[in-house]
Formats: C-alpha cells, sequence, structure tokens
C-alpha cells in the first residue's frame, strides 16, 4: 500500500516545489515507485520534471473534474521510477467550480484512491495557499511534509497552517498526520539560518526532519534545465541533501509499519 504525503505550506518561495521534485527523484533513486501529483496551478513541479506545461492535454485539473481517470492523466518522466500527473494554468479554475460541488474536498482523494496499489509514494505538490486545492491534497494525504525556510519570517504562517490541519483532521481526514517539517534554504554561515534551526527545534522537536537542506547554486538551477537535482547534478550538496532527506523518509516509514 502506497503512502500519500502533501507537500505544504501557505507561504510561498519556501521550497515546497523543489522538495517536492527532489524528494520524488531521490526517493526513485532508492527504487520506490514514485507518482508526483502537481496540484499548483503555476505547474512548476510538472516543467521542473522536463515536461513542457503547454503541450500537458490532461493533468490535475481533469482529474479533480473527474473528467478522466487518474491512468490517463499520468505520464512517464525520465527520472528513473517517477510518474507525473502534470498541471497546467488551467488549474486555476478549479476552485470556483468545485465550489458548488458535493463532497468537493474529496474529489482528489476519490480519483487516487486506486493508485496505491501501483506506487509506493505519492506526493501532492500543493499551492502556497490554503484554498480548495490544498484542502483536496490534504483530505486525500496520509500525512503532510511541511518545508520551513531558515529565514526571518519563518515560523510567520505556520499557526494558520497547523490550524488548517487541525481543522481536516476533525472535519475531512482523521487519520492526517505531520509527517515533519523540513528545513530548507540553510546557510550555516548565517546566524539568522542557526537561530531559525534552533527555534523551530525547540519548538517542534521531534517533528523535525534530522535532514536540513543547505543553499545550493547548483539546486536553483537545475528547474530551468527541466531537471532533478540528482540528474542535473548528482555530485552537489543540494542532492546529498534530497538523498538524505528521502532515506529518513523510508526509514522513518518502515519503522511505523
Amino acid at each position: 500500500m502506497g503512502k500519500i504525503i502533501a507537500i505544504a505550506n501557505q507561504k510561498g518561495g519556501v521550497g515546497k516545489t523543489t522538495t517536492t521534485v527532489n524528494l520524488a527523484a531521490s526517493l526513485g533513486v532508492l527504487e520506490k515507485k514514485v507518482l508526483l501529483i502537481d496540484a499548483d496551478p503555476q505547474a512548476n513541479a510538472t516543467s521542473g520534471l522536463g515536461i513542457e506545461v503547454e503541450s500537458v492535454d490532461f493533468g490535475t485539473y481533469q482529474l479533480l473534474e473527474h473528467t478522466k481517470n487518474a491512468s490517463e492523466t499520468i505520464l512517464a518522466t525520465s527520472s528513473p521510477n517517477v510518474d507525473l500527473i502534470p498541471a497546467h494554468i488551467d488549474l486555476v479554475a478549479i476552485e470556483i467550480e468545485l465550489v458548488d460541488k458535493e463532497d468537493r474536498e474529496y474529489m482528489l482523494k476519490q480519483a487516487i484512491s486506486d493508485l496505491r496499489n501501483t506506487y509506493d509514494y505519492i506526493l501532492i505538490d500543493c499551492a502556497p495557499s490554503l484554498g480548495l486545492l490544498t484542502l483536496n491534497a490534504l483530505t486525500a494525504a496520509d500525512s503532510v511534509i511541511i518545508p520551513i525556510q531558515c529565514e526571518y519570517f519563518a515560523l510567520e504562517g505556520l499557526g494558520k497552517l497547523l490550524n488548517t490541519i487541525k481543522s481536516v483532521q476533525r472535519i475531512h481526514n482523521p487519520d492526517l498526520d505531520i509527517e515533519g517539517m523540513l528545513l530548507t534554504m540553510y546557510d550555516s554561515r548565517l546566524r539568522l539560518s542557526n537561530q531559525v534551526v534552533e527555534e523551530v527545534r525547540k519548538h517542534f522537536a521531534d517533528m523535525v526532519f534530522d535532514t536540513i537542506i543547505q543553499r545550493n547554486v547548483r539546486l536553483s538551477e537545475a528547474p530551468s534545465y527541466g531537471e532533478s537535482i540528482i540528474k542535473y547534478d548528482a555530485s552537489s550538496k543540494g542532492a546529498a541533501n534530497y538523498l538524505n532527506m528521502a532515506n529518513e523518509l523510508v526509514k522513518k516509514n518502515m519503522e511505523t509499519v
């Protein structure tokens, strides 16, 4: 049975898509079968895996509308063991279209329920908002990874996200867990980065992944080539960080089985 993990934070620029794409690629290298669902209208995860967004015919939009089966929306990627359900700018309209539908929060859950047996991990890249798209992802997921950047406003808005997760647990998905908080964009030379790490670990203790994602030029460059960091530069610090993260995630989930 595969595990469904949403990668969510309503703040933009915290490393959500970078984490989803590179965690998926790293799990693939570890010979896990992975499906990445791009649930962000910006479609950065789609282009980050080398798929031309303009050429996307079917994807998350049709999946949420239930006009296509999940199998009709899945694309193979050049990353080993990683498949993708792509996004397109059309996805912007889905929140308005779903708003008066019954069970609108469960559209994604219903659409992907049969895929659990095909994949070890299903990762959902969420939009930087707490709207209906993110709500669908959290309702469908078993757990959520929260990327937190090691910068000044790191903890701002985190309370709001945690409240949203609590209300999803209460109303839509009682089994939703927090898989962990992932510290991103860490620069060991900056006192501020170290203070944020200290602060987050103090507040959230065991909920924080041991792996920290460091600032890395190669990591920033990879998406412009439509490649994961593993494919773009496997010897980089960014690749090492995400492989560590994938190992930590797999080990953690083996312990809880």
